[in-house]
């Protein structure tokens, strides 16, 4: 599957828009280039904040389990990793950054998309850590960034049901900052970032790193955890079912083993 991330500037705003068609599934190679353009950004003093872009009607749909880097195959397991490695190179940037979630952003997805400090969402976006739904642990750094976001019982919710939350409950609950109508994800995340970059880029920066403290570190530990908790989850009977059933597009027949 064909990767693409381009970067355009806008003013003191720069934008990151990556394709992966059909459905945008993460991947390292995906990852490794989107933190290629925001470390790159993080070296340009003109740019004081980015925004993250997805083209299509998905965001990101989860993990590749299908791809050339598929957490599926024999090396899955060591293609998680390769995706943390990436990951915890999002978390560890300099300037703010604001997604634009336009479609659904699931499992891995809504990772990337909490790895921003801000979210706009649209219409259609859809919100889920739907580990469990693949009889799989969540990771991408989940465990740690939905606590932090939304408190331990929502987090737990998130988690635990794999329920896929609608725009406008991300907004009360805080998952989402700002509502956006359809095709417009764009605009308002470009605007809200251009609030940001209007400020002192020295005092952008100092806030920022006040405000994430420790970020970085506790999700790069989070993912050492979930990733040994996928491993011993990914030889399991309902790991395979969970997978089968998502191709199938039916209900999983759980085993308990």
């Amino acid at each position: 599957m064909a990767i693409e991330v381009s970067t355009h500037v806008h003013g003191a705003v720069a934008e990151v828009r990556f394709a992966k068609p059909p459905f945008n599934y993460a991947c390292p190679e995906l990852l490794r280039r989107i933190a290629d353009a925001l470390d790159r950004f993080d070296g340009e003093d003109a740019v004081r904040a980015t925004v993250l872009v997805a083209e299509g009607k998905a965001f990101c749909a989860g993990a590749d389990l299908a791809g050339d880097e598929s957490i599926a195959g024999e090396a899955g397991m060591d293609a998680i990793g390769g995706l943390y490695v990436q990951a915890e190179r999002l978390f560890r940037r300099v300037k703010p950054m604001v997604a634009a979630v336009q479609g659904a952003a699931i499992g891995a997805g809504l990772g990337l998309a909490l790895a921003a400090d801000f979210r706009v969402a649209g219409p259609a976006a859809r919100l889920s850590s739907n580990f469990v739904r693949l009889g799989f642990h969540p990771g991408f750094g989940l465990t740690h960034t939905l606590p932090r976001l939304l408190g331990p019982q929502r987090a737990a919710w998130m988690m635990l049901s794999a329920e896929r939350v609608k725009p406008d409950v991300a907004l009360a609950w805080g998952l989402v900052d700002r509502l956006a109508q359809a095709g417009d994800e764009r605009a308002v995340a470009l605007a809200m970032a251009a609030e940001i970059a209007a400020n002192a880029p020295l005092a952008l920066k100092a806030v920022r790193a006040t405000a994430n403290a420790g970020l970085a570190d506790a999700v790069a530990a989070a993912m050492r955890h979930e990733h040994a908790e996928q491993t011993a989850l990914r030889p399991t009977a309902d790991y395979a079912e969970g997978v089968a059933s998502v191709f199938e597009r039916r209900e999983a027949r759980w085993l308990g083993r």
